[in-house]
């Protein structure tokens, strides 16, 4: 069984778009938890229009006050969501991106026993058309704990991971932290990773993007630094209660 987890937040100009591209892709018992974060268009509307019992919309409410670190809401609403899964493997999933139609089956084939995959992708802009023909290259992707803390690599809608790893990744840090690094430093930090390099997501970017993946960072040296720092206290204080 497979759990698919969406945030959603007024995405109602692509989220028909990205069920349309993970809907043919899944079996009868895998399952799309979506968790919306307070939408106010016509988000819902679409969502709900969809008849298929494999689709599980949550509610959630928003009680970050961490307001420099916009990241921290999708954090809390990608926890929200995890917390609800049943699936072994779980992908994670932004509501404005789509899948290659070949998806699921080379995750499927490439996963083994890994705690987490993460995959390439191609860079779109609003309308679909290419931008870049690989995050990785543009991004210089790698795996390893220290190089992922000065340039993370583990984008969340190139990545999924067994649920195994939410023993040791749940409850997230009260501290704000991006779950994307937080997921991936703790799947390295049990040593089972893997990074391919298929393309198998179409990303996309617009200016309601809250992140500056594939981007020049807009964020002032400061905030760099002390998120960061957020990382490091959080993830050794979570490996040190775990072992």
């Amino acid at each position: 069984m497979n759990s698919i987890c969406i945030t959603t937040y007024n995405g109602e100009k692509y989220i028909k778009a990205q069920l349309d591209s993970i809907l043919p892709q899944l079996g009868i018992d895998d399952e799309i938890i979506i968790s919306d974060d307070g939408s106010t268009d016509q988000t819902l509307k679409i969502i709900n229009g969809y008849d298929d019992k494999r689709i599980k919309l949550l509610n959630h409410k928003q009680t970050t006050k961490y307001v420099r670190f916009p990241f921290y809401k999708t954090t809390k609403n990608i926890e929200n969501a995890l917390v609800y899964t049943k699936g072994d493997l779980i992908f994670l999933v932004d509501q404005d991106d789509s899948w290659v139609s070949t998806k699921m089956q080379k995750v499927t084939e490439e996963m083994d026993s890994n705690l987490c995959l993460l995959h390439d992708c191609i860079v779109v802009d609003q309308n679909g058309n290419e931008l870049l023909p690989s995050y990785f290259d543009q991004n210089r992707s790698g795996m390893g704990i220290i190089p992922n803390l000065w340039k993370n690599s583990y984008l969340g809608c190139c990545m999924v991971i067994r649920k195994e790893l939410l023993k040791t990744a749940l409850p997230f840090p009260k501290i704000p932290v991006p779950h994307d690094i937080w997921l991936g430093l703790l799947a390295e930090w049990k040593g089972n990773t893997k990074m391919i390099n298929n393309k198998l997501l179409y990303y996309r970017r617009h200016k309601s993007n809250q992140s500056t993946a594939s981007g020049k960072s807009k964020l002032d040296y400061l905030y760099r630094i002390q998120y960061r720092l957020n990382i490091c206290l959080a993830f050794i204080v979570r490996i040190g209660f775990k072992r």
